[in-house]
């Protein structure tokens, strides 16, 4: 059987939650995502805060059910395996999370923190010498050498914390790992370290990455893809240097014309947006960005906006009536 060129396939994955006090409304945190991971890719997931973008990190790692929509890994859907299946896949998927303190527990040495994935996957370590042997392996990958098994989490800096963290990860030999802002809580040398540590792990083992980030200047260091989010929607996707110099979707170009250069320039002139994000409780008809957008119309507000194409650029799209690069560009709309 040949084998897919993707890795992870979503498709129209949609989940809500409910509120106290909000009656019969619901927490609209996913609705209709979808998206691809290729093989030794990195896809990064951007979007401000409460878009939706930890509850799809969430919901990729089985930690929460969609309501309605299919995820397939390898092209099988993981929400149907049970036992040793489920626990085989829950091997292939790790997570590397925001605050490498609170993830770590204090009380374990950093050998204890690294090899406590194989008390659960048992059968994957022979005996106390293989685990030793196979810790001290880690250390070496991550950067951090075998005299650093016997300390606890206390006795490391930030970005040694991090690197416990991505040698936890990789213990069970994952195919995906999911960064949740893996960076944020580090200084800006530091960041730089764990961002050329992951990029030559990915070389080095064939990883895709899930990179999750408020900084955008970081997903573009790493990512070959860019996703945007706004309000549970995947409004702009594409190759990462496409979405950050042609942006189609007005919410992304405010996001972009926001992100400074190295000389404390902007890459445009500055995109401000009015108004809130509205509330993922009673989200707006027809485009969610439409009561922010300087560009909206009638039709915004009635009808759900088409996926408009850019044959220029394979691959990229954008969920949007008015397309920034719509006149004289070629782009193509397809049906929502």
């Amino acid at each position: 059987m040949k084998m897919s060129e993707n890795l992870l396939e979503v498709r129209d994955i949609r989940k809500s939650f409910r509120v106290p006090h909000a009656g019969k409304n619901k927490l609209c945190a996913l609705d209709g995502i979808s998206l691809d991971l290729a093989r030794r890719e990195t896809l990064g997931l951007v979007g401000e805060s409460g878009c939706g973008k930890s509850t799809l990190a969430r919901t990729l790692m089985m930690l929460e059910r969609p309501d309605a929509g299919t995820v397939r890994f390898d092209g099988v859907d993981p929400f149907t395996l049970t036992g040793a299946e489920l626990l085989k896949f829950r091997s292939r998927v790790q997570m590397v999370f925001q605050d490498p303190y609170a993830s770590l527990n204090s009380r374990m040495s950093a050998a204890e923190i690294i090899a406590e994935p194989w008390r659960s996957h048992k059968g994957l370590i022979k005996n106390r010498q293989d685990r030793d042997m196979r810790v001290r392996g880690l250390l070496d990958l991550v950067g951090l050498g075998a005299k650093a098994a016997d300390k606890y989490p206390q006795e490391f800096s930030g970005g040694q914390r991090q690197r416990i963290g991505i040698a936890r990860a990789l213990a069970l030999n994952p195919d995906v790992i999911i960064c949740d802002e893996p960076v944020s809580a580090l200084d800006l040398s530091v960041q730089a370290q764990v961002l050329n540590l992951l990029n030559d792990l990915q070389e080095q083992l064939g990883i895709s990455y899930i990179f999750i980030s408020h900084d955008l200047s970081v997903v573009r260091h790493v990512a070959d893809r860019v996703a945007v989010m706004y309000l549970g929607k995947i409004i702009e996707n594409g190759p990462t240097d496409t979405v950050f110099d042609r942006s189609d979707h007005p919410y992304t170009a405010a996001l972009m014309s926001a992100a400074p250069t190295l000389d404390g320039t902007h890459r445009q002139e500055r995109i401000l947006l009015s108004g809130e994000v509205p509330s993922p409780l009673n989200p707006p008809s027809g485009c969610r960005f439409r009561t922010r957008c300087w560009k909206a119309t009638e039709v915004c507000a009635t009808t759900t906006p088409p996926v408009t194409v850019d044959p220029e650029f394979g691959g990229h799209t954008a969920l949007c009536h008015h397309p920034l690069l719509l006149e004289g560009s070629g782009l193509e709309t397809v049906s929502a």
